[in-house]
Order: structure tokens, then C-alpha cells, then sequence
């Protein structure tokens, strides 16, 4: 080698190439009680210690940080219950559904159930979940007050509100994403249904447009949120119906 003459460039170590899940499950679980506070970053946490306590067959994606292969669909605000968050699995090896849920929910912490587990089909699970029904609790307000504000709102051809998200302030318009928006039959309470459209609007923008127009509905006390299904909307339109991921049929929600 001549005095001059550089070092060949070393090999770049490629990262090792992970094998494909041999089976992907859908989970749908709760998070309920004190868990509602509990952030999404939070309960990922939390389901991943619980599939490794559990022993589930993960399948891991490739590159140098390899990790397990979970998908997450339409998380929950922060503070908000939920009967029906979505996760998809890829597994390494074949299990059966009732057992994975069954193992996990041996593991999982307060508050964090597995509802149910299936084999995932041809579709993909976010394209299932184009909509959400949440109750939304204002607590002890007027009802005449809360009822009236709900026929502004349906009557509405647009209501604006502004919310903080992580790019800054920002403008939803509730009436867009709005199905269906009535009182529940428990005083003080809210039945609504809204469409995952983008910008997404939350159950909170539902509250703060019901204050807007009608100020009078409990100001001071933040309203409770609970999601009560996810799926998509049947055809024909049924009043409180959305058809269930897993099983494909419609069911009545609430």
C-alpha cells in the first residue's frame, strides 16, 4: 500500500432482518376507574409489560432497534374512560384468542381490562373504526338549559371552537363530524356519536360548544367522558347504532 493510498471504508453492520408475525390478533380493552387518567404513552407502557409478563409470542420489527410489533388505533383523551380501545398484535407464533386474553388480563394492572381478542381479517382495523360513541357526564346542571343547548347545536350549520393541541391553537368545527347528539336518559348526561374525520373532533370540543351556546351548563366543573364503542356506521343510518369491528354486526351503543 502506498503512503498516500486511503483505508478502505468499513462495512456498514446491517441490521439483522426479524421473520414476519405468523399470526396478528386484534384487542379491544377498557380502561376504567382511576386508569382514565392514565396517558396513552402510559398505557402502552403498561400493555407491553404485560405481554412480556404474559409470555405472548411477540413478533419484533426489523432495524437496529427492534421492538414489539403493536398497533394502536384512535387513542382516548387523557381523563377519558373508555369501554372500547383497539390494539393490533403481531405474534410469532400461533395462539389462541381467549387464552391471550385471558393471560393478559392476569397481568394487566387496575383499571386496564381485555375486553375481547380475534384473529385480524383482510380489512385493516383503522378503516373499521370511522366512528365513536361517548357519554359525556356535565354533572348536575340544568336539564331544560342542557336540552335546549343541544337542539342550538343540531340546529346549527357550524360551531366553531378552539382547542390547544401539540401544534398550537387550533379550530374544529363541531357540527361537521357530528351523527348524532341527544340527552341521555340520565339527567345531566349526553349521548353522542362523531365521525373519525380529520381534524378529529373530541367529545371535549362537544362540550365546549354546548357552553358556548349555553353558558350556563356548569362552567366550573370539567365534564367526565367515557367511550362506549368504536366501529363503523351501519347502512342504513340507525339512531344509536354502530357496527362492531369484530364481529361485523350492528349493535346498539347506547
Amino acid at each position: 500500500m502506498s503512503e498516500n493510498s486511503a483505508p478502505a471504508p468499513k462495512k456498514r453492520r446491517q441490521p439483522e432482518q426479524q421473520a414476519p408475525p405468523v399470526q396478528k390478533l386484534r384487542v379491544r380493552y377498557a380502561k376504567r376507574g382511576p386508569a382514565r387518567f392514565t396517558s396513552h404513552r402510559d398505557v402502552g407502557r403498561a400493555l407491553e409489560r404485560a405481554l412480556r409478563r404474559a409470555e405472548i409470542p411477540m413478533a419484533y420489527s426489523s432495524g437496529f432497534n427492534p421492538h414489539p410489533r403493536i398497533s394502536y388505533a384512535n387513542a382516548s383523551p387523557t381523563s377519558a374512560a373508555t369501554e372500547a380501545e383497539y390494539l393490533e398484535l403481531g405474534l410469532s407464533a400461533v395462539c389462541n384468542p381467549d387464552k391471550v386474553a385471558a393471560a393478559l388480563n392476569e397481568v394487566l394492572g387496575p383499571g386496564l381490562d381485555v375486553v375481547a381478542v380475534v384473529e385480524a381479517g383482510k380489512e385493516s382495523l383503522q378503516d373499521l373504526l370511522a366512528a365513536s360513541a361517548w357519554l359525556i357526564d356535565l354533572g348536575e346542571v340544568d336539564q331544560d338549559l342542557l336540552t335546549g343547548a343541544i337542539d342550538k347545536l343540531n340546529a346549527a350549520e357550524s360551531v366553531t371552537v378552539q382547542r390547544m393541541t401539540k401544534g398550537g391553537l387550533r379550530e374544529f368545527d363541531v357540527v361537521q363530524a357530528m351523527v348524532e347528539l341527544r340527552p341521555h336518559t340520565n339527567p345531566g348526561q349526553v349521548f353522542f356519536i362523531g365521525t373519525h374525520e380529520a381534524p378529529l373532533v373530541r367529545p371535549d370540543d362537544v362540550v365546549t360548544a354546548l357552553r358556548q351556546l349555553e353558558p350556563g351548563l356548569g362552567q366550573d366543573r370539567p365534564a367526565l367522558l367515557t367511550r362506549l364503542a368504536q366501529g363503523r356506521l351501519p347502512t342504513p343510518p340507525a339512531p344509536g347504532t354502530l357496527v362492531d369491528p369484530f364481529s361485523g354486526e350492528a349493535v346498539s351503543v347506547g
